[in-house]
C-alpha cells in the first residue's frame, strides 16, 4: 500500500488523517532523519491537532523539534535550508477543502522529500520499528519565527529597488490561508499599496475555497477593477502557489502564467527550463525562441525540483501557479512568484494585460472524473492506445494532429484528470472529448 501521493500524505482530517496517523508518521520520518526537525501548518481548522501529534512523534525520536507555527510551506522550507536542519514537516493539504489535511516532508536542503526517501519513510511506518528515545533525551522543544527571514530572503532576490520606485497598487487575496501571515506584509515592504481580502487566519476558508481557480476569486477580479489595481494575487491554503488577476479584472490562465516567466527569464537568462508533461506546449514554442531546451517530468513539483537540481536550470514550474525559482529556493513559492511578477511589471513598464496578450496562444480544457478503481481504469487505457504516439512519463499522454490530451490518475484525490490542448477551442474540446470518453469507458 502506497502512503504518499504527489504531495505528501493526505485525507480527511480526523477520518483519514488522524492524530495517530500524524504521530507514526513523524515517528517515521524521526526515526530516518534523526536530529533538528523544523515544524509548521497552514491555517487549517486541524491543523493545531495534528501538528501536535506531530511534534509528539518526533520528540519521542529524540529529535530536537522547531515549531515555527502558522507559515507558508515554502517559508518552512526556507528556514530548513537556511539554517540547516535536518529535516522539516509541513502540516497542509495545500489546495484540497477545508475537511482534508496532510503531513509534507521536507529535507535538509529545503526540498521536498525525494520519492527515495519517502520510500524508506514508508517502510518504517509500516514496520512500526521506531526510534524510541531515553527518557532524558525527549522534550527539546523550542518556537522560532520564520516569517521575516523569508520576506527578507525574496526581497533580496528581486529588484526591489525600481518595485518601490513604481509603487504598485495591489489586491492580494490570501484566501485565509498561510499567506495571510505574509503576503501583505510583504508587499508593504516593496513599497506597494495593498489592499487585502480574506486576509484573517480561519481554518475554515468561508471566504473562497483554499484552491485558487479563476471561477473561485471573483471578488478578486472585481476588486482589482474596484480600485484600479496594478494586478491582483490569490494564494492556494499554504501559499506554495500564487495565480494572478491582470489590471483589467481578467484571470491569467496557468499556463499563460507559466509561459510568461518563462519568458521573462529566458530573455535574461537562457538555458534549460523544466516543467511537468501537463504543461503547454507554449513553453517549447517560447524555449526555441531563446536557444533554450524544455525538460518534461512527472507531474509533481518535487519531480521539477529535482531535475531542474540536477541540469541547473535556469527556471521551472507546473502549470498550476506553482513556479520555481532556483536562484531563492527549489521549491514551488508563492511569495516569491508574486515578487517576481512585479519585478516583471516594473522591468518591461508595461500594464499586465499587455504582456499578457503577448503570450502565444493555446487551446486547452481540463477535466476530472470520480474513479474508485484509478489503477485499472489507467491500465485499460495503457492497452487501448497501444498504436498511438503516446509519451508515458506521467499517465498516458496521446498526441493527435490537433495537439494532445493527458491522462492521468491524482496523486491526493481519487479522480482521474484530463488535460487536453489544441491551436483552437474545438480541437481542445474534441480532445478532452475523446480523454474523457476512454475514461468512461473503463471506470466501471
Amino acid at each position: 500500500m502506497a502512503l504518499f501521493g504527489t504531495n505528501g500524505v493526505r485525507g480527511i482530517a480526523n477520518v483519514e488523517m488522524t492524530t495517530d496517523m500524524a504521530m507514526n508518521l513523524a515517528k517515521s520520518i524521526g526515526t530516518f532523519k534523526n536530529g533538528v526537525v523544523a515544524v509548521g501548518r497552514d491555517t487549517r481548522q486541524s491543523g493545531e491537532m495534528l501538528k501536535n501529534a506531530v511534534i509528539a512523534g518526533l520528540l519521542s525520536t529524540g529529535c530536537k523539534v522547531v515549531d515555527l507555527g502558522i507559515a507558508p510551506t515554502p517559508t518552512i522550507q526556507y528556514y530548513v535550508k537556511k539554517y540547516n536542519a535536518d529535516a522539516g514537516i509541513v502540516v497542509t493539504a495545500s489546495h484540497n477543502p477545508p475537511e482534508y489535511n496532510g503531513i509534507k516532508g521536507i529535507a535538509g536542503d529545503g526540498t521536498e522529500l525525494s520519492r527515495e526517501d519517502e520510500a524508506v519513510v514508508e517502510k518504517i511506518y509500516f514496520s512500526g520499528n521506531f526510534k524510541k528515545a531515553t527518557w532524558d533525551q525527549t522534550g527539546d522543544l523550542r518556537h522560532y519565527d520564520p516569517k521575516p527571514d523569508y520576506i527578507e530572503g525574496i526581497i533580496s532576490k528581486v529588484d526591489a529597488g525600481m518595485i518601490r520606485e513604481k509603487n504598485f497598487k495591489v489586491v492580494v487575496d490570501t484566501g485565509c490561508g498561510a499567506a495571510s501571515v505574509t503576503a501583505p506584509f510583504l508587499l508593504r515592504k516593496l513599497n506597494c499599496k495593498v489592499i487585502t481580502l480574506n486576509a484573517q487566519v480561519d481554518g475554515t476558508f468561508p471566504g473562497r475555497n483554499p484552491e485558487p481557480t479563476g471561477n473561485e476569486i471573483n471578488d478578486l477580479k472585481a476588486a482589482v477593477v474596484a480600485a484600479g489595481a496594478d494586478i491582483g494575487i490569490a494564494h492556494d491554503g499554504d501559499a506554495d502557489r500564487a495565480v494572478f488577476v491582470d489590471n483589467k479584472g481578467n484571470f491569467i490562465n496557468e499556463d499563460v502564467l507559466l509561459a510568461m516567466m518563462t519568458k521573462y527569464k529566458l530573455e535574461r537568462k537562457p538555458g534549460t527550463i523544466v516543467t511537468p508533461v501537463s504543461s503547454s506546449s507554449v513553453i517549447e514554442d517560447i524555449a526555441k525562441q531563446y536557444n533554450s531546451k524544455v525538460i518534461w517530468t512527472k507531474v509533481g513539483s518535487i519531480h521539477v525540483a529535482r531535475k531542474m537540481m540536477e541540469t541547473d536550470a535556469v527556471f521551472g514550474g507546473e502549470g498550476n501557479g506553482g513556479l520555481i525559482f532556483p536562484e531563492f529556493q527549489y521549491c514551488r513559492d508563492g511569495g516569491m512568484s508574486a515578487a517576481t511578477m512585479l519585478e516583471m511589471l516594473a522591468h518591461t513598464n508595461k500594464k499586465l494585460s499587455e504582456i499578457v496578450s503577448e503570450v502565444p496562444s493555446y487551446a486547452s480544457v481540463k477535466d476530472k472524473i470520480k474513479c474508485k478503481d484509478k489503477d485499472a481504469v489507467m491500465k485499460k487505457i495503457t492497452e487501448e492506445v497501444k498504436g498511438e504516439t503516446v509519451d508515458m512519463t506521467d499517465g498516458v499522454k496521446v498526441f493527435k494532429p490537433e495537439g494532445w490530451v493527458l491522462i492521468r490518475e491524482s496523486g491526493t484525490e481519487p479522480i482521474v484528470r484530463v488535460f487536453a490542448e489544441s491551436k483552437t477551442g474545438a480541437g481542445a474540446k474534441k480532445l478532452a472529448e475523446y480523454g474523457v470518453g476512454l475514461v468512461n469507458k473503463f471506470n466501471k
